[in-house]
Order: structure tokens, then sequence, then C-alpha cells
């Protein structure tokens, strides 16, 4: 698959976040022309990648940074994703997910692309049930605008709907790394019940998915899946996580209160596996390894690890 990326115009925007920063190294590897975007100034630094400061909640900027890279694939990764139920999510949600969105989108049909990428949610409502989050409307909402630029417009659109992914390098804020730092420091994670069911999956298999939506044929329109087709609960993976971190930290269910209306949704990998010829390698057990592996080296080193937030 790397061929398919040698010397292509890439624009990744959203790039500081936990997905933008797995992805943009993915692609450099690959030999592509990387112009990452956040809005936040960046120290990191890959071959083939450039920084650029821009918000996409702002149309000028977007033109921008098309016409300084002519990209021809768009990576659409800015978002706000916070499922909490806060009212005061509403606005950034709306202009971090679907303003910036549609800003890409206008901007791919005034400067057509092979490929443009964004990403739905597992938090998004099925068909005839309410969203119950100010994220999950949002990322309803600039999917449906995908779409919709796709049929009118012919926006080469390919979505993908990353579940539950962990690994080195994310946020400490996230459930898996929250727990896995906690317990190796010696604390105590303020847990809810942890009941919730969840497809869990490696962040090295979701970039495998991300580069293979760029590079497979015939596949505009479509959404995927990314995932592993199981379920396991958030308590059970704390557990797992307990047991690998091997400290004095303790488990603490029910500090907190669990969320109303938590959605519980598992991967069609059919989908993916038949068109994209992708599916998840890394098994849960190697997976939670590899992510505490890389905490124990961080604080070993008395390192405090980048909170990357998505744009």
């Amino acid at each position: 698959m790397i061929a398919e990326f040698q010397g292509r115009r890439i624009l990744v925007a959203g790039a500081g976040g936990f997905l933008g920063r797995a992805l943009i190294k993915r692609l450099a590897q690959a030999g592509a022309e990387v112009l990452a975007v956040s809005r936040a100034s960046q120290s990191a630094a890959f071959d083939g990648v450039r920084w650029r400061r821009a918000d996409m909640k702002d149309l000028a900027a977007v033109r921008a940074v098309f016409s300084e890279i002519a990209p021809d694939i768009v990576y659409q990764l800015c978002g706000h994703p916070d499922g909490s139920r806060d009212p005061g999510l509403v606005l950034p949600t709306l202009e971090s997910d679907i303003l910036t969105t549609v800003n890409l989108l206008l901007t791919a049909v005034e400067n057509p692309v092979k490929r443009f990428i964004t990403t739905a949610s597992l938090e998004e409502p099925v068909p005839g049930e309410p969203a119950t989050s100010p994220y999950a409307v949002a990322k309803m909402s600039s999917v449906a605008y995908a779409r919709m630029f796709h049929l009118l417009y012919q926006v080469p659109v390919v979505i993908l709907r990353p579940f539950m992914t962990y690994g080195p390098g994310q946020p400490e804020t996230k459930v898996v790394s929250h727990i896995a730092q906690s317990l190796l420091k010696g604390q105590s994670p303020k847990l809810s019940s942890g009941q919730r069911m969840v497809d869990w999956v490696y962040i090295d298999d979701v970039m495998d998915g991300f580069l293979a939506a760029a590079a497979a044929a015939g596949v505009e329109g479509a959404t995927f899946d990314l995932g592993t087709g199981e379920l396991l609960s958030i308590r059970e993976v704390a557990m797992r996580l307990a047991d690998l971190a091997d400290s004095g930290g303790r488990l603490a269910f029910g500090a907190l209160p669990d969320r109303p209306f938590e959605r519980v949704r598992v991967a069609d990998t059919e989908t993916a596996k038949l068109r994209l010829g992708w599916q998840a390698k890394v098994s849960l057990d190697e997976g939670l390894r590899l992510t505490v592996d890389w905490w124990k080296r961080q604080i070993a080193a008395e390192i405090s690890p980048s909170c990357y937030h998505s744009d």
C-alpha cells in the first residue's frame, strides 16, 4: 500500500489530535507530501510533513491551505470529541465538527480532489433513535453533509467510523490512558460502574484503515466501520490493565456516575473486509500491553506526555 502514497499531496486537517498525529506519521513513512493543519502550534516534526497553524472554521483559512498544497487527498479530522451531556458543548461541537467539515467540503468542490476522507462516530444514533449528546448530533450532521456533497457535487467522499480507539500517545483523559497511567503511578483511577460494552480497536489498526480508505478503488460514498466486531465491558478492560500495571493502584468503580443513555454499538467488520481489504489485527491483550509499556516508559523517564486535542 505504501506505493500508492509516494509523492501524493495530502492535507490532514485536525492533525494535532491522537488520530491526526498517528496518521501524519504513517503518511510520511509512506513517502507522501503532507500538510498538517492544527489550531494550536505544534512542535513534533516528521520528514515530509509541514505544519500550518490555521482554524478550519474560517473558510478563507481553508482556501489558503488548499492553495498551498493543492491536495490529492484530504483527511478531515477536526472535531471536539467530548461525549459528555454538558450543554456547554453544543456550540463547540457545532463549530468544530460541522462547520469545519462544511468548509473543507465546499473548498473541495472549488478545488477537486481524488479522495475526501472524513469520520463518523460510534456515538451517532442509528436511524429512528435520538442522539444522546451534542457531539453525537454534530457528528451525525457532519456525516450527512458529507453524503450530500458526494451526491450533489461529486466530492469523492469516504466515511470512516473508528470505534473505541486506544493506544500509545492517547490523551490521559481517555479511559484506557487514564486507567493505565493512574495505576502505574500508584493512584486509584475514578471510574463509573464500567458496565458499558465497547468495541475496542488499537490505533495501528485504525491507521491501516485510514490508509486503505484512500487507496481502495470504487469506494466513494461508502461508510466503513473500523472495529473488531467484539464487545467487552469497560470494567473488564480496566481489570486487564490492572493486571498489566501490577502496581499499588486500585480501581475505584462507582466513584463516577454512569452517563445517561450510553449507546452500545458493535462494528460491522464485513464491509471493510470486503471492500477495503481491512480487518483489525492487534488483539486487545496485545494492544493493552503495548499501551501500558508506553506509559511505563513515559513515567520512568519523568516525561509528561503531550495531551493531544483534536481541532
